[in-house]
């Protein structure tokens, strides 16, 4: 099978010359002499739809990644010709289609800069093996183009001049430059000339991307198999691009319970239920915070999904009770192999439905997995899925879990070629019947579709929280994820931060490492920056195998359970921030990190940078991936940040110095931010919010931030009751003006804002609110720039002793 993309032109393998065009309202045909069609459809101004047909005849138009939430249209439309070419052009673009032979170019309307241009175009080859064609598609990379995306790729931020293959695998102890890996996310960002677009290639086959490193100026993707199906979504901001993406593959369906963003402990294995026990006494002894215990594998009987070990949890309904009575919430594992068990009750219900896949010649796939020889259902039929989502009832409603994490779902199956299903599988693909060479892709998809449906409708009032290691596009809908089983190096330090990143340039932004690595044995240093890193990632756990060692918060020394303690505390103490940054992801898609290319495009020093990255909107985070270091030299991004630790000043747009002995980490506060805070908690509930503190960093100038708050769960915030408040920060060299717009119906717990003002540059002579001056002891002036003054203000004027006001 051909993969590279230098072909000779044969006529038979591209499009000839256009010989008709058609137009339904927003939907384009171009007709070549040669039977391929390619349809155009303008989704939105600043996104187009490419596909191609070599058989005069398109499949039906089915995705799992597209969601029918998208929004779509247009402002303007508008096709002429000339002799050359058709041109397409809306409010963003200009799309050229030559007639000659179908390739493509397209500009941004505003200046006519050149964004993309087909190089090949679209061409293709028959695969007489399996049938239907080897889809490729080949376009120029422009001078000084650098390209961004494909989810958990463990490389450099910056994919230029490499190749990736998409093919989901289960990657045990996987190292650097290692693919593929655990997901299949077929969207990348190309940058050049200050403007960003993107390209989604909506194709589940096994799929390939090169960027520029076959031939130096050219980008290429291809499928084997399937239809060219791609988008082009145009920013220029890659923000925007990112946004988009998301909106076409979907938000998340609702936001997490706040506790799922707190700290999470697992391991494989905790068990029986006195370690268990002992696991959770240890945290509130040592008064770590931390919100949910995970249960793996070896708490069912034999491996089997659905059952409990009864001698190692005799009573799980009352042990998970015992559990939330102290906080914690229970997570357990469910994989996807179901055991071949006669008297299983789960085996037996699949086997007399159906419900498991099929080989081509019509026995069962069967696979051998934890519990042994197994079968497996199929997750593309909606009718296993409902099934499999009814399982959950005994879990959740009636035990009390409060969360499911979906493993080996990429399907890994031990002891066979490629450990995963032979390509003759065969799958409904919600009635688009198709091999494995199709549906592999989007198989654990699925499964964490079937498993968030069940989860969420036993959760009921409460909202759902699943957890996958496999993934496609627009699996970011149904659930969070990690980044699979890495290892305890420094190595895969750098990794996991690079994978945080680029995971949420990929439109899925709940990510998390398995903190200190999941094989081998972290050091404490190794641990302590590992934990430093992974407080600023939205899913946050530590966990690892049993096989070496333990790794919990005191499992090393008591300087390092301080550290960690430390760390953890600010993560708790930054809920809120957190909590705000989550609603904007999940009302917006803005991704909740950003490396600094995404945050400031137009610096070309961000371009190639991997380690530093923005928090939300205004943290400036860069974790320490050496040993034994006192500090680290790191790219400041441009304007004026604050260290967290002490308030000194960094003006950006260039490397400098940083302190960061073992205890500390490279924290920094855009200038304006106002930073909400919650006090420490040893668990989300535990105590009632009584005053929230707003973190206040002067700026000369303006600058925006926002707090969202709600129940914390349930779906009261979908009909309005919610908190939302604007604050918008005006600094001049001798006042200081906060203003409040408040919206939502939700009630705050508490009462009163505690402002704590950072960089002031002058000395307080009086306080207004809402144009009333207040003296000191009624806004409780504590002498340290702090005051307290009520929730409900609208406009908080602090004047200084040298202004005329």
């Amino acid at each position: 099978m051909i993969l590279n993309t230098e072909l000779e032109y044969k006529g038979d393998l591209f499009p000839s010359n256009i010989i008709s065009f058609t137009k339904d309202v927003d939907t384009l045909h171009f007709y070549a002499s040669n039977g391929v069609i390619l349809q155009m459809t303008i989704v939105r101004d600043s996104v187009f739809r490419f596909r191609y047909t070599t058989t005069g005849i398109f499949d039906e138009d089915f995705s799992y990644a597209i969601t029918k939430y998208a929004s779509r249209g247009y402002n303007e439309l508008e096709i002429t010709e000339d002799d050359e070419k058709y041109i397409v052009t809306t409010a963003k673009l200009v799309c050229h289609i030559h007639k000659a032979d179908m390739r493509k170019s397209i500009y941004d309307v505003n200046d006519n800069t050149l964004l993309s241009q087909d190089e090949l175009g679209f061409h293709w080859e028959e695969s007489y093996e399996f049938g239907g064609d080897i889809v490729k598609m080949s376009k120029i990379s422009q001078d000084g183009e650098s390209y961004y995306g494909l989810g958990d790729k463990p490389v450099h931020l910056n994919l230029k001049g490499k190749r990736f293959e998409n093919w989901v695998t289960d990657s045990y102890a996987y190292g650097k430059d290692t693919d593929p890996i655990y997901k299949a996310i077929p969207f990348y960002v190309g940058l050049h000339h200050r403007k960003a677009y993107g390209i989604f290639f909506d194709n589940t086959f096994r799929t390939y991307f090169d960027f520029a490193q076959e031939r130096r100026n050219i980008t290429s993707f291809w499928a084997q198999g399937g239809e060219m199906n791609y988008y082009f979504i145009y920013g220029p901001e890659m923000s925007a691009v990112v946004e988009n993406y998301t909106d076409l593959t979907g938000k998340p369906h609702q936001l997490p319970p706040l506790w799922a963003l707190g700290y999470h402990q697992c391991k494989w294995s905790y068990y029986p239920e006195s370690k268990v026990k002992e696991i959770a006494n240890t945290f509130r002894e040592l008064k770590i915070p931390c919100d949910a215990i995970y249960l793996d594998i070896d708490y069912m009987e034999g491996f089997r999904c659905f059952t409990w070990n009864n001698e190692y949890f005799p009573n799980p309904k009352k042990m998970v009770q015992e559990l939330a009575d102290d906080g914690f919430k229970t997570i357990v594992i469910i994989d996807p192999g179901i055991k071949i068990d006669p008297e299983y009750s789960i085996f037996k219900e699949g086997l007399e439905n159906g419900y498991f896949c099929k080989r081509a010649d019509g026995p069962y796939m069967k696979g051998k997995v934890w519990p042994g020889e197994c079968y497996f259902p199929d997750f593309t039929n909606p009718e296993v899925r409902e099934w499999w989502s009814d399982l959950f009832r005994e879990l959740i409603e009636e035990t009390g879990v409060k969360g499911v994490w979906n493993d080996m779902n990429e399907p890994a199956v031990m002891e066979v070629p490629g450990k995963t299903f032979p390509n003759d599988v065969r799958h409904d693909y919600d009635g688009n019947h198709c091999s494995h060479r199709k549906a592999h892709n989007i198989y654990g998809m699925q499964m964490a579709r079937a498993t968030y449906q069940g989860v969420k409708k036993y959760s009921y009032p409460k909202r759902p929280f699943v957890i996958t290691r496999a993934a496609y596009s627009g699996t970011q809908r149904y659930t969070s994820s990690w980044t699979g089983d890495n290892v305890a190096t420094w190595e895969h330090l750098w990794i996991a931060n690079v994978q945080a990143q680029r995971m949420s340039m990929s439109g899925f932004s709940f990510i998390g490492s398995d903190i200190g690595g999941f094989a081998e044995q972290p050091n404490g240093e190794l641990y302590v920056r590992w934990i430093q890193l992974g407080v600023f990632h939205p899913f946050c756990r530590t966990h690892s195998s049993g096989d070496h060692g333990d790794q919990e918060p005191w499992a090393f020394d008591e300087n390092v359970t301080d550290i960690v303690r430390k760390f953890i505390e600010i993560r708790y103490e930054l809920l809120p921030y957190l909590y705000t940054i989550f609603w904007k992801y999940a009302n917006e898609g803005t991704p909740m990190l950003k490396s600094l290319v995404l945050y400031d495009q137009d610096d070309t020093q961000t371009h190639y940078r991997t380690d530093e990255f923005i928090y939300g909107e205004k943290i400036l985070v860069c974790p320490i991936n050496e040993p034994n270091a006192k500090g680290r030299r790191m790219y400041i991004p441009r304007g004026k940040w604050y260290n967290y630790w002490n308030d000194t000043i960094v003006s950006g747009g260039k490397e400098t110095w940083v302190d960061a002995d073992i205890d500390f980490m490279p924290l920094f506060i855009k200038e304006g931010a106002i930073i909400p805070k919650y006090p420490v908690q040893q668990y989300v509930g535990e105590k009632e919010i009584e005053q929230v503190t707003l973190e206040v960093y002067y700026k000369e100038g303006k600058e925006k931030s926002e707090l969202y708050e709600d129940a914390a769960d349930g779906y009261d915030y979908i009909k309005g009751r919610y908190s939302l408040r604007s604050f918008t920060l005006v600094g001049r060299k001798d006042e200081l003006i906060i203003q409040q717009h408040k919206s939502g119906k939700f009630i705050t717990s508490y009462e009163t804002f505690k402002i704590k003002l950072h960089g002031l540059p002058f000395k307080i002579q009086k306080v207004e609110v809402d144009n009333e001056e207040m003296v000191f002891e009624e806004v409780k002036m504590n002498g340290d720039n702090t005051l307290e003054i009520s929730k409900e203000f609208t406009e908080l004027h602090i004047i200084g002793e040298n202004s005329s006001k």
